[in-house]
C-alpha cells in the first residue's frame, strides 16, 4: 500500500480549511454533476475569485444541461463577457448538445466519452470524474504541480515536464473521498504552497518536504512563449461611435465583435501604436484612423459611451480605452 500521509494531511488541512464556494454546494447529484461541468470550464486558465460571481449569474439564468445546450447564443457570451477566451462558452454549449444527443442528457462518467466532449482535454475530464462522480482521478492543474515540483524538489527542465509530473503525481496517493481529495490538492495549492511566499507554516506536509528541508522554495517554470503578430486596425468613427464587425477572419474571437483588421507577415519596419497578449499571441497593432467611406458585411456601430450594454470581448474594450486615452 502506498504512503498515505500526503493523503491523510491534506484530507485533514481541507476539512478544516477550505472554502465556500458556489460549485460546492450541498445538492442533488445531477446538480453537482453540471454544476462542476460549468465551473471546469470556466476556471480554465481564470482565477476562482473570479470566476465566482460568473457562475453564480450563469447557473441561475441557464441551471441545467439542457437548458445549456439551447441556449441562445448572444444570450450565452454575454454571460461570459469578461470572463475572455470565448471558445470556451462555444464549446461548453457545444459539449451540453453532445450530452444531450449522444449520452441522453447524462454527463458521462468515464474518461474516454468525456473527452470526446469539445472543449474537454485530460486535465478538465480528470477534474470531472474526481470532483463530479468521486473517481480516483487527480487532475493536474497549476496548484497541484506547484506541490509536487516543491515536495519533492522538482527543479530540472526535464523533472518539470508534464509527462514527469503525471508519473510522479501517485506520491499524492488516493482517497475513497476522491471528490474531496482533488478539491483539496487544488485547494491546497492555491492557499498554502502558493506560487509566492508559501505558507510553510502552515503546512501539514513539510517534515516530508524536500524543498522545505533545502530551504528552497523558487520553482523552475517552462517560460510561455508569445509568438509575435503584427496587426493594422482600422478605426472608423463618427458621432462618437465606432465602426466593429463581427470576426469571421481570424481564429481568435471567432464571430465576436472587432474592429476591422488586417494581419501582415513580419513586416520590415512596424511602428506599433498598441501592445495586447492574447493567449498565445504578442500582438502588435498600428492603429489607422480613417473616414467612413467603406462598407463592411455584419457592421455594427457602438457608442463609446455605453460599452457596457454592448456584447463585446475585453480585447475590443481594451482598444476603445486605448483610443479614447489617446
Amino acid at each position: 500500500m502506498k504512503d498515505q500521509f500526503v493523503t491523510k494531511k491534506i484530507l485533514k488541512w481541507y476539512d478544516l480549511n477550505k472554502r465556500s464556494l458556489p460549485w460546492r454546494k450541498n445538492v442533488s447529484s445531477q446538480k453537482r454533476q453540471f454544476y462542476t461541468f460549468v465551473s471546469e470550464f470556466m476556471l480554465q486558465q481564470t482565477k476562482v475569485a473570479t470566476v465566482i460571481p460568473y457562475f453564480n449569474k450563469f447557473i441561475k439564468e441557464i441551471p441545467n444541461i439542457k437548458k445549456l445546450a439551447s441556449v441562445d447564443n448572444k444570450k450565452l457570451i454575454k454571460l461570459w463577457e469578461g470572463l475572455g477566451y470565448y471558445s470556451r462558452a462555444r464549446n461548453l454549449k457545444k459539449a451540453a448538445q453532445f450530452v444531450i444527443r449522444k449520452f441522453n442528457g447524462k454527463i458521462p462518467d468515464n474518461f474516454d466519452d468525456l473527452k470526446s466532449l469539445p472543449g474537454i482535454g485530460d486535465y478538465t475530464a480528470n477534474a470531472i470524474l474526481a470532483i463530479a462522480f468521486n473517481k480516483p482521478y487527480i487532475p493536474l492543474d497549476g496548484n497541484v504541480e506547484r506541490i509536487l515540483k516543491r515536495y519533492l524538489y522538482l527543479k530540472k527542465e526535464n523533472e518539470i515536464q508534464k509527462e514527469n509530473l503525471i508519473e510522479k503525481k501517485s506520491v499524492l496517493g488516493f482517497s475513497n473521498r476522491s471528490s474531496d481529495y482533488a478539491q483539496a490538492l487544488m485547494e491546497f495549492g492555491a492557499l498554502i504552497c502558493k506560487h509566492n511566499n508559501p505558507m510553510c507554516y502552515q503546512c501539514p506536509i513539510t517534515n516530508k518536504c524536500k524543498s522545505f528541508k533545502k530551504k528552497e522554495f523558487n520553482l523552475t517554470k517552462n517560460s510561455k512563449k508569445y509568438k509575435d503578430k503584427y496587426f493594422i486596425l482600422k478605426v472608423y468613427k463618427k458621432d462618437q461611435k465606432y465602426l466593429l464587425i463581427k470576426n469571421t477572419k481570424f481564429n481568435f474571437l471567432k464571430n465576436l465583435r472587432i474592429f476591422p483588421m488586417e494581419e501582415l507577415h513580419k513586416p520590415k519596419k512596424f511602428n506599433k501604436d498598441l501592445n495586447i497578449k492574447m493567449s498565445n499571441m504578442n500582438m502588435n497593432i498600428k492603429i489607422l484612423n480613417l473616414k467612413n467611406n467603406k462598407k463592411f458585411p455584419s457592421s455594427y456601430w457602438i457608442d463609446q459611451r455605453k460599452l457596457n450594454i454592448y456584447m463585446l470581448p475585453t480585447f475590443t474594450k481594451k482598444v476603445v480605452k486605448y483610443l479614447e486615452r489617446n
